[in-house]
């Protein structure tokens, strides 16, 4: 399945996507693709109706990020060995974990907006994961069970906040709007071999990024096996894998982010994002709008 969120900011609808490529509304299945719905049985209650028996959502909807109600928005850095040796950093030995700020979310075609203080704003096309049954302890083998779907992420990163102003990673990487998702959320039996999907971002028409994730160090099962040994994963949490090679910072002279930039990007089988860099402008509702699901049954 190919799972949806349709509608304004904040006020997002379910949906999936039918045989036809168009979206089926699924509020009267489930209140949201978050939390509860994304277990195994939230899915089989989806799976259960025929997609032609819903209505069609509205012609031309915005999409809203694939997942709502997240509470965990995971980072993994440098889990490309050809993106490691781009930036000249040794491969790591365990996964390099940091947050992002889940009210950095917003949908694959919103506006990426620059931090006021910004200087130093790049691009990450990666895929992420997200929980479908609750994990905590997960043996390696067993992992892919726990996994509602995967995702298009942007982890949008400004890389003089995440590197030059001390600390941890997570300063750069939860601004704002830092975290475009979708525009689908793809189940595990439509998502292709998930070690060999290829990745690639545009800006501005120009290919930066091409790569693969047959170049990941450390692989999707591996990654929820080895976090949910330090914490557990609820149903509706994200977690981002890392970037190929053809970032911003590590080109010469490096490139980052200005206004009226354009990033087009994606994963083979699971759809494109495209995003214009505005300016910086105080929060216009968009970001704070993004659904936290406190209020979500789980």
């Amino acid at each position: 399945m190919k799972l949806v969120r349709f509608g304004e900011a904040g006020a997002e609808r379910p949906g999936l996507i039918d045989a036809e490529g168009k979206v089926r509304d699924l509020s009267g299945v489930i209140p949201d693709v978050a939390g509860a719905a994304l277990t195994s049985a939230g899915l089989k209650r989806i799976r259960d109706h025929d997609p032609a028996s819903l209505p069609l959502a509205p012609e031309g909807a915005r999409l809203g990020a694939c997942v709502g109600g997240v509470r965990n928005f995971i980072g993994v850095g440098l889990n490309f060995a050809d993106h490691a040796a781009e930036t000249g950093l040794r491969v790591p030995r365990e996964p390099i974990l940091f947050n992002k700020a889940p009210n950095c979310i917003v949908g694959p075609e919103d506006d990426v907006i620059l931090p006021k203080t910004h200087e130093k704003v790049d691009w990450e096309v990666e895929i992420a994961f997200v929980i479908g049954d609750r994990a905590q302890n997960v043996a390696e083998e067993d992992a892919l069970s726990h996994i509602a779907g995967v995702c298009v992420c942007n982890d949008v990163t400004e890389r003089h906040f995440q590197t030059e102003r001390s600390g941890q990673w997570t300063k750069g990487k939860g601004c704002p709007t830092f975290g475009p998702l979708g525009p689908w959320l793809v189940t595990l039996d439509e998502a292709g071999d998930l070690d060999n999907l290829d990745m690639w971002l545009d800006l501005n028409g120009r290919r930066m990024q091409n790569g693969s994730t047959s170049t990941m160090i450390f692989r999707i099962p591996y990654l929820l096996s080895y976090i949910s040994s330090f914490m557990t994963l609820d149903p509706g949490d994200v977690v981002t894998t890392g970037t190929p090679p053809g970032v911003g910072m590590a080109m010469d002279p490096p490139v980052f982010l200005k206004p009226g930039d354009v990033m087009r990007l994606g994963v083979q089988g699971l759809g494109e994002q495209s995003q214009t860099v505005v300016g910086y402008r105080p929060d216009d509702g968009r970001a704070s709008a993004y659904r936290t699901g406190f209020d979500i049954a789980r």
